[in-house]
C-alpha cells in the first residue's frame, strides 16, 4: 500500500483535466453601522473585494494548488465577468488559453455582499445555455487535443450547459484509447448514465435526487439509507464507485460490488462549505492518477475538503497544507508507527539506490521551525537526489534539551519537516543519536550543521560502516530555537514587568 505521504508527492508529476462549468466568485465585504432610510435594510460600507474562481474554475484552481498542471475546458462571455474570472485563473496558475469565449454566453457570476462576516445577499448572474454551435464545437476540439495527454480528468458540471451531451460522449471515446482516472461531480447525474466514470461524487441530497426525483430533505444520518441511494445510483449511472459526501459526517463509498465503506471526518468548530465538494473531488482525482486505491484517495480528498472547509470563503488547498495533514497520519488514520514508517523508507530508498540515486540523511529536533533549518535543509538535498531527514521524537529531545522541551509535539514537528520542499521523507527517531537510523537506511551522505567534526560527531562511525561520508556544512543564519525561545520569555518577561497581559490589556 503507498503511504499517503508518496500519493501526495507525486501530485506534481501530473496533469490534469477540469472540464465544467467556468464561475466567478465576487465577494464586497464591509461593515453595517446603521438602516438605510429608504427601506429597512442595512447601509454596508464596503472594507474588501475579492474575485476568485468558483464552479469548475476552483476545482482548476484546487488542482493547481495541488501540485498538478492544469488544462480546463471551459465556457466563458466576451464581458467583465470573463476577463475578471481570467486574472483569477492567472493569478493561481491556471492557463486560461483552453477556455473558449463566445458572445453568446454571459460569465456565469456569483456575488456575494457580507456585513460584519454576515451574507446579506448573494447575486448570481450569467448563463451558458445558449452557447453557439461554433463554441460546443471548439470545446469538442479542445477536449480531443487535451485528454491523451492528461493523467486524470474531473468534471465539474454545474447544469449551466459547458458539459453537453455530444461532449460526454466524446470523452468516453477518446479514454477508451487512454485510459486515466474520471471523476465525474454533476449536479444532473443522470446525464452520465453512460460515462463510464471511475467515481462520481455527488452530495446525499443530490444522490438521492438522481434515485428518487422529488424526494425530500434527508432526515438523521441513516447509512443503511445512503448505501441503499448508493446502490440505486450505481444501477443509473456507469461508474465504478459512487463517493456520496455527507458534509461533517464524512464520506460513504460504495463499489459496483455492494460493499459500502464510511469515511468518516473530523470538522472544525467553524466551517464554511463553499467550494468544498470541488476541493474533494481534485484532491479525490489527483491521488487516483498518483497510484491510490479509491479508499485511499478518498481519504485524501476528506483531509484537502477538510482544510478547505476550515477557510473563510471559495478556497484552493495549497499542496503544502495537504502534505503537512496527511504525514500526521497513515492511510488508516492512525499514527504511524516508527518501525513501520521506517520499513517503508527503507524499501523504497533500496530502489532508489539501484536507481543510482544519492541518498542524503540529515537529523535534528526541529523544535521551532525557523529560517535557519529551511536554507540548511535546502543546501544538504543539494548535495545529492534524496534527503531524508530523522525528527527526534519527543522523549529523545527531552534527553537532548532538557525539562520543558520540546515546545512542539512530535507530530507536528514531523508533519512540518516532511511538508518542506527540499524533504523527500522525514521519520522519527527515539534514540540518543541518529546511528542506529543511519544504518538502517545506509545514506551515500550524512549532512550536518555547525563546527562539528568526524571526530565529535556521535553518528560518524555509523556513517562510515554503511560507506557513507559525512559533509560538514556551515551555518548562514545565526538563528536558533534555544534563542527563539530565550527571546520569547524576554518578551514575556518585559510585558509581565510593564502591567501588560498576553492579551495586550492590562491584567
Amino acid at each position: 500500500m503507498v503511504r499517503a505521504v508518496e500519493v501526495v508527492r507525486r501530485f506534481r508529476r501530473l496533469r490534469a483535466l477540469v472540464i465544467g462549468d467556468a464561475m466567478l466568485d465576487s465577494y464586497l465585504e464591509g461593515t453595517a453601522a446603521r438602516l438605510c432610510t429608504e427601506g429597512p435594510v442595512p447601509v454596508v460600507r464596503k472594507t474588501a473585494e475579492e474575485r476568485v474562481p468558483g464552479g469548475a474554475a476552483n476545482t482548476a484552481a484546487n488542482l493547481r494548488a495541488l501540485g498538478a498542471e492544469v488544462v480546463f475546458l471551459g465556457l466563458v462571455g466576451e464581458d467583465v465577468p470573463g476577463d475578471l474570472l481570467r486574472a483569477a485563473l492567472a493569478a493561481r496558475g491556471v492557463d486560461d488559453r483552453w477556455l473558449v469565449a463566445d458572445p453568446a454566453v454571459s460569465t456565469l457570476h456569483k456575488l456575494r455582499i457580507l456585513a460584519d462576516g454576515q451574507y446579506v445577499v448573494r447575486f448570481d448572474e450569467g448563463d451558458s445555455r445558449a452557447a453557439s454551435p461554433a463554441a460546443h464545437a471548439r470545446l469538442l476540439e479542445h477536449l480531443e487535443h487535451a485528454v491523451p495527454t492528461c493523467d486524470v480528468v474531473v468534471v465539474s458540471d454545474y447544469a449551466y450547459g459547458a458539459v453537453a451531451d455530444d461532449l460526454i460522449a466524446q470523452l468516453r471515446t477518446l479514454r477508451a484509447a487512454r485510459h486515466c482516472p474520471l471523476v465525474v461531480d454533476s449536479k444532473a447525474l443522470h446525464r452520465f448514465h453512460a460515462a463510464g466514470a471511475t467515481v462520481v461524487t455527488p452530495n446525499y441530497l443530490e444522490a438521492r435526487l438522481a434515485v428518487a426525483p422529488g424526494a425530500e430533505e434527508p432526515g438523521p444520518l441513516d447509512l443503511a439509507e445512503v448505501k441503499r441511494i448508493g446502490r440505486g445510483l450505481l444501477e443509473q449511472v456507469d461508474a465504478a464507485y459512487a463517493a456520496i459526501t455527507l458534509g461533517a459526517d464524512g464520506v460513504f463509498l460504495l463499489g459496483r460490488d455492494g460493499a459500502g465503506r464510511h469515511l468518516p471526518v473530523h470538522p472544525p468548530a467553524q466551517a464554511s462549505d463553499i467550494g468544498a465538494g470541488d476541493t474533494f473531488a481534485a484532491a479525490l482525482g489527483l491521488a487516483l492518477a498518483a497510484g491510490a486505491d479509491v479508499v485511499e484517495a478518498s481519504r485524501i480528498g476528506i483531509d484537502a475538503a477538510g482544510i478547505a472547509v476550515a477557510c473563510q470563503r471559495t478556497a484552493a488547498v495549497p499542496y503544502q497544507d495537504l502534505l503537512r495533514r496527511v504525514s500526521l497520519c497513515d492511510l488508516d488514520g492512525r499514527p504511524a508507527s516508527m518501525a513501520a514508517a521506517r520499513r517503508d523508507v527503507v524499501a523504497r530508498l533500496d530502489v532508489a539506490r539501484l536507481a543510482g540515486r544519492t541518498i542524503v540523511f540529515t537529523n535534528g529536533v526541529f523544535d521551532i521551525l525557523h529560517a535557519g533549518h529551511v536554507e540548511f535543509l535546502r543546501r544538504a538535498r543539494a548535495l545529492g537526489d534524496l534527503l531524508i531527514v530523522g525528527v527526534n521524537s519527543d522523549r529523545s529531545a527531552r534527553r537532548l534539551k532538557g525539562a520543558g522541551r520540546p515546545i512542539n509535539s512530535e507530530r507536528d514537528r514531523l508533519a512540518l519537516v516532511a511538508a518542506l520542499d527540499a524533504v523527500d521523507e522525514a521519520l522519527l527517531f527515539d534514540e540518543a543519536t541518529p546511528a542506529e537510523l543511519i544504518r538502517a537506511l545506509r545514506p551515500h551522505i550524512h549532512a550536518k550543521g555547525g563546527d562539528y567534526s568526524d571526530v565529535r560527531l556521535p553518528e560518524a562511525e555509523a556513517v562510515r560502516a554503511v560507506g557513507g561520508r559525512v559533509v560538514i556544512l556551515p551555518l548562514v543564519s545565526r538563528l536558533s530555537t534555544s534563542g527563539v525561545i530565550d527571546r520569547i520569555v524576554a518578551l514575556a518577561g518585559t510585558a509581565d514587568s510593564a502591567g501588560i497581559g498576553t492579551n495586550g490589556a492590562e491584567p
